[in-house]
């Protein structure tokens, strides 16, 4: 595609989300769709600098994908790379069984995929992804170099009808379908290490019987409302218990993923943070 055609491409996809956005605004109280900028803000004697998943760069490290654009319900190839001083980025660490954790949500919390691309010879990472609804989706790369966590975050155009959800009401219950209930135990606070539960029930019975899934138990990933930025979250090895610290006071949306009876699961739920009190 041309340069001049694929920059109107590119408009008239921004266009189309804006569109939608700003109609259905009033109602729905939509999350921004620009990229977050890295954002310093203190709190409680806390900084929030540097929040990972807020900026594509990362001191030396970047993250360049092949494209920002994307057509609806089309499965496409989605492939990016890590760029550092020295040229493309081809060493990672191994972290939860993977070198990379590839996460796309839709700006509004709706489509969370976590995925596991594979890295070809020149170091381009790829996976298969499809995108049923239009809107701004998040993508986060996950990854580990020498032993340093890295979270790099981009945004991916979906044209259409964008019609944004509510971010849905504060719940320490999810329906993770299939007869499967999840109910989060613990509460969260923000400038401090919150330590946060769930216990899984099938048909009313509680599940023990979790296997592990990529190493661990369950897998958390913690978003905050408002700009998406990603939390790192310790998983506990034997138990459904994670370790996490919220920066700022106010909405976070955390995606709890798990296995049992031959599937991987995702329950939702949406929490606040105290503002921590001394």
């Amino acid at each position: 595609m041309s340069a001049p055609r694929k920059l109107a491409t590119y408009a008239a996809v921004l266009a189309a989300v804006f569109g939608a956005s700003m109609a259905a605004g009033a109602a729905t109280d939509p999350t921004g769709l620009s990229n977050a900028e890295p954002q310093t803000a203190e709190h409680g004697g806390m900084s929030d600098e540097m929040v990972p998943g807020l900026a594509a760069a990362d001191e030396d490290l970047q993250l360049i994908a092949d494209r920002d654009v994307q057509r609806a319900g089309v499965e496409t190839m989605y492939r990016f790379r890590i760029a550092g001083e020295d040229g493309t980025v081809t060493d990672f660490d191994v972290e939860h069984t993977k070198r990379m954790h590839l996460i796309v949500v839709r700006r509004d919390f709706a489509g969370f995929q976590h995925l596991h691309p594979r890295m070809v010879a020149d170091g381009t990472w790829e996976t298969p992804l499809q995108l049923d609804d239009s809107g701004t989706y998040r993508v986060f790369a996950d990854f580990v170099i020498d032993g340093d966590k890295h979270t790099l975050g981009t945004d991916l155009f979906v044209g259409g009808d964008y019609r944004p959800e509510r971010l849905p009401a504060l719940d320490h219950h999810a329906d993770a379908g299939d007869g499967y209930a999840v109910e989060l135990e613990g509460e969260v606070a923000a400038g401090e290490e919150s330590t946060i539960e769930f216990v899984i029930r099938h048909d009313g019975d509680i599940v023990t019987d979790i296997p592990e899934y990529l190493g661990a138990r369950g897998h958390l990933v913690a978003l905050r409302d408002g700009d998406l930025a990603y939390l790192h979250v310790h998983a506990d090895e034997e138990r459904l218990s994670f370790e996490a610290d919220f920066p700022t006071p106010g909405a976070y949306r955390l995606f709890l993923q798990f296995q049992h009876g031959g599937e991987v699961r995702t329950a939702a739920f949406t929490v606040n943070a105290h503002e921590e009190t001394r």
